[in-house]
């Protein structure tokens, strides 16, 4: 099976765990402050904050930008729950706005959701393709709000050479095993705000601040969501890779450019010039007459060996979104997950693989031409 997503751990990879599995510290020493500094160098931030996880990092987020009972978030429904989840936590209310056919937040209709509750917009960029940022950004200082960019497919994403994490007032990114590089588990903030990040360390180490000797003080309340040692000597190790992953992806990435290039049963999705993509997913859109087929294509795309998946099921479509919130349809964000279909890319693929994955890919769509749903 070749998975739509993987890690690449390699012996320096390795090698780099082991050293920290051998030392004194495997929590709270120095190699965590070390891959911080890193990963903001990386991106062009001031300060980087590492978590447990994106959905804690997300809660760090939300927490310092104080979100609170009865505040509203502008952000989008095709996503992975934790992007809402970690506000509803805080009892902030989400406000779904529709997508565009690349899967991101259709900015032009933000403005038109905005009320007096809402605190703050926060963005995904889908698959790795940048969210029309400036933008966002623009909107976002027109009303006094905060833009937290939920970056965790994007990692090494870039526009006009200005990487994602440099934009927003902050930017999670996650290090899950299936992202661009892994620690296993892990996520990060990073911003440019010094209070921001003051607030961040405290709420993922308890809120404790180290004094002389044995003394410490509580001075907030907060949680224990520490990256370990060896957890960031992995992403360290990987961070120095993730140029070298990237660029394997988006070779992929663009050899089925070519290969699915003005097809009749199915599109891609476009990425412009001036800007990089992570390429975290790369996602087909059938087209709507393949809609009714579409759990028999990607039963078949898996018997044959492709590890496909579906990006993302709406939010709101959840059980939970609609107890709490209600029914709710977005027109265009009903059509991207009827649409949408990833198929494998990543840094463990050669090309021979991508060649197998097209053809088979070409081979079983074509086979649902005279397949097709009747309006």
């Amino acid at each position: 099976m070749i998975p739509y997503s993987t890690q690449l751990i390699e012996e320096d990879d390795i090698s780099a765990v082991v050293e920290i599995l051998k030392s004194s510290h495997l929590t709270q020493g120095a190699k965590v402050e070390e891959f911080e500094e890193a990963i903001a160098h990386y991106v062009g931030a001031r300060f980087c904050v590492t978590f447990n996880s994106a959905t804690s990092a997300l809660l760090g987020a939300y927490a310092v930008a104080e979100l609170k009972e009865n505040d509203e978030i502008i952000t989008t429904p095709i996503s992975f729950v934790a992007t809402t989840n970690m506000a509803v936590a805080l009892g902030a209310k989400p406000i779904f706005c529709d997508v565009k056919m690349d899967g991101n937040i259709d900015e032009t209709l933000i403005e038109r959701l905005i009320t007096p509750q809402t605190r703050a917009i926060i963005p995904v960029d889908f698959a790795g393709k940048p969210v029309a940022i400036e933008m966002i950004k623009t909107l976002a200082n027109k009303h006094n709000l905060l833009v937290i960019e939920d970056a965790s497919h994007a990692l090494g994403s870039d526009i006009n050479h200005q990487k994602i994490g440099s934009f927003a007032d902050m930017t999670v990114f996650s290090f899950h095993a299936i992202k661009p590089i892994t620690t296993g588990e892990g996520g990060a903030v990073v911003t440019n705000n010094e209070e921001f990040a003051k607030r961040l360390r405290l709420f993922r180490s308890h809120g404790i601040v180290k004094k002389q000797l044995w003394n410490s003080d509580m001075v907030s309340l907060g949680h224990n969501f520490r990256l370990t040692e060896f957890a960031a000597a992995l992403g360290l190790s990987q961070l120095h890779k993730l140029d070298r992953f990237i660029n394997i992806r988006e070779h992929i990435a663009r050899y089925y450019d070519e290969r699915f290039e003005n097809h009749s049963l199915f599109s891609t999705i476009t990425i412009p010039d001036n800007q990089q993509s992570a390429r975290h997913l790369y996602p087909l859109l059938l087209n709507p007459e393949l809609h009714c087929v579409k759990e028999d294509i990607f039963a078949e795309l898996q018997s044959r060996g492709l590890g496909v998946q579906v990006h993302y099921k709406p939010i709101y479509q959840n059980s939970f979104y609609k107890e709490r919130f209600g029914e709710m349809k977005l027109p265009s964000t009903e059509l991207f997950y009827k649409s949408e279909l990833s198929i494998p890319c990543h840094q463990k693929m050669t090309m021979e693989d991508a060649k197998q994955v097209a053809d088979i890919v070409l081979e079983v769509i074509e086979k649902y031409t005279y397949r097709r749903c009747s309006f």
